[in-house]
């Protein structure tokens, strides 16, 4: 059957659609986003330099020139450019490892690498503390216990800038990977041939090549460092290290609603350090770009005899920070008390029991963070379908608003989403003269805000294979834009959308950033509990719901596994 005939058998009987409903769908999708994420941070704005009504620059400067504020803006500036270096050489070499040379395992190990980015920050950063606590039963196993009483050496600035560096080295090895899947085989092969070493090939030709992609995995750790609020605040606020994200969740924790004209000052601190970093590492990695043509393939460097003494060193360091600080939570979380050896006589589920079935509230978290997760992904799913089309083939000034709209709010640490959910929810909405201040619905308003550019990606691309003469061929058989919209693009783009669905569900299930302000004590979610339950002195049920939160991404992540062939090549991170 040619494509015109099914075309035709689609639409027919000839019905033409709802007269004007491309322009209804249209407002209707930029008054979502203006709702959702526009009018939330124009207000920001407005609340940190008018907090009366009335520009106020002289309280603005004042606030941003105070002793606390000066130094927790220079330790979040440090923690992130250090940490981001960290991840760079990290990432890199990681990269390079996997698509140039023929080690070894590289399935299984690519998996292992990405599971810290897929972990909730708040639960590697309480596995790493208990991991190198001085009662830590593992440390005692191996025999390297640390002085009884002495502090954990990750309360410290560089105790931050290391987990994060290895929280944040995934990302780069995403955008290097990709840059050098993307590298002309026959440029390196020349190279090759000319006598160059593989060192000065590596240095010459392919690290400047992918030096754009090293940049922007560069920009992505940099963003996720200073926005990071689950190390910052796992780590930093017993450690007395006060950064600009803690030092946001402490105010407004300790003083309420009354604090918020100042947050929003500091929330704009926060967007305005990411965002020159952000443009920095594009300017960095832009700079003096080498255009080549080529076909892209494989490169293949072999190893010989050094093959086997770098596959026991990247498998030791994947037992070194994955499996050591995951098997201290695993025991911490068998235990009755934290620092306590585990023996027959020690060992216990009742951390579990009480986990999912003793506290209500830790259940209800649950419940309420996969009910908005699923909503989340799902909202997001059909909303990214139709601005896809739109941002493919309607550029418009308004529809390129609409797409920088979603990339800023993306780009945004979590936690200035959620001072400007605040800040726009707060009061009664109008008409309706309900506050979504304290429910359930802020936090979903919030999500939808902070990860609709996390699906609008893959979908854009998918969108980019589909050929523009079908939407042209359906409208001259009378459908209309919903009819085109529901029989010829949505299933042609729903592969490349549903991956986008998957990453939303992973990233929003566990999340902290944006919710740890939105939260309340009838509207917790999975994400806080964490730093909640440590906070108030339950180690051992914290390390169990961390246990816990490990299985569940573990399980969606191999589901998600299993229809990997049904979906765009390249969606899934962890598959090579």
């Amino acid at each position: 059957m040619s494509v015109m005939s099914e075309i035709q058998r689609r639409v027919t009987p000839s019905r033409r659609g709802w007269p004007g409903s491309e322009k209804v769908v249209l407002w209707g999708l930029t008054l979502l986003i203006g709702i959702l994420s526009i009018a939330p941070l124009t207000r920001l704005v407005w609340a940190a330099i008018a907090p009366d009504g009335v520009p106020d620059i002289t309280r603005f400067m004042h606030l941003l020139g105070t002793r606390k504020v000066v130094s927790a803006t220079v330790n979040t500036l440090t923690i992130a450019i250090i940490s981001t270096l960290l991840a760079m050489l990290l990432g890199t070499v990681a990269a390079l490892l996997i698509a140039l040379t023929n080690l070894r395992g590289k399935q299984a190990w690519v998996f292992t690498f990405i599971l810290p980015l897929m972990i909730p920050p708040q639960v590697t950063a309480l596995a790493w503390v208990q991991a190198l606590s001085p009662s830590s039963s593992v440390l005692q196993f191996l025999g390297l216990s640390l002085p009884a009483g002495s502090p954990s050496p990750l309360y410290s600035l560089t105790g931050i800038i290391v987990l994060l560096g290895l929280h944040n080295a995934p990302l780069v090895f995403l955008m290097v990977r990709a840059g050098l899947r993307r590298l002309p085989a026959e440029l390196v092969e020349a190279a090759r041939s000319g006598g160059a070493k593989p060192w000065r090939v590596l240095f010459t030709v392919i690290l400047p090549l992918v030096r754009p992609a090293i940049f922007a995995g560069a920009a992505l750790s940099f963003v996720t460092s200073a926005g990071n609020f689950g190390i910052q605040a796992m780590l930093g606020i017993p450690g007395r290290i006060p950064t600009l994200i803690t030092l946001v969740y402490q105010q407004l924790n300790s003083v309420g609603a009354s604090a918020l004209a100042n947050m929003a000052v500091l929330s704009l601190l926060i967007a305005a350090i990411t965002l020159a970093g952000l443009m920095f590492s594009r300017w960095l990695g832009g700079r003096q770009d080498v255009r080549v043509t080529g076909t892209p393939r494989a490169l293949h460097q072999t190893l010989g005899r050094w093959r086997l003494p770098v596959e026991v060193a990247v498998w030791g360091w994947m037992v070194l920070t994955l499996i050591l600080p995951m098997s201290a939570l695993l025991t911490t979380s068998l235990t009755t008390g934290f620092g306590q050896a585990l023996t027959i006589q020690s060992l216990t589920l009742s951390n579990y029991a009480n986990a999912l079935f003793g506290y209500p509230a830790i259940r209800h978290a649950f419940i309420t963070s996969l009910g908005l997760t699923v909503m989340t992904a799902l909202i997001l799913t059909l909303v990214s379908l139709f601005l896809a089309y739109f941002l493919s083939w309607q550029r418009t000034r308004l529809v390129r608003i609409l797409q920088l709209s979603t990339e800023l709010a993306y780009a945004l640490p979590g936690i200035v989403t959620g001072i400007a959910a605040i800040l726009f929810f707060l009061r009664p909405l109008p008409l309706l003269h309900i506050s979504l201040y304290g429910t359930v619905w802020i936090i979903l308003a919030a999500y939808l805000s902070n990860f609709m550019a996390l699906v609008l990606r893959p979908t854009l691309a998918g969108f980019a294979q589909i050929e523009r003469s079908l939407d042209e061929a359906a409208q001259i058989f009378g459908a209309g834009f919903l009819r085109r919209m529901r029989d010829i693009l949505m299933p042609l783009a729903a592969p490349s959308a549903m991956a986008g669905t998957i990453l939303v569900f992973l990233t929003a299930l566990n999340e902290i950033q944006v919710s740890i302000l939105l939260v309340t004590s009838g509207t917790q979610t999975l994400g806080p509990m964490i730093v909640f339950l440590d906070e108030g002195g339950s180690s051992t049920l914290a390390a169990a719901v961390g246990c816990l939160m490990i299985v569940v991404v573990l399980g969606f992540m191999l589901l998600a596994s299993l229809f990997a062939r049904r979906l765009p090549e390249g969606v899934l991170p962890w598959r090579i």
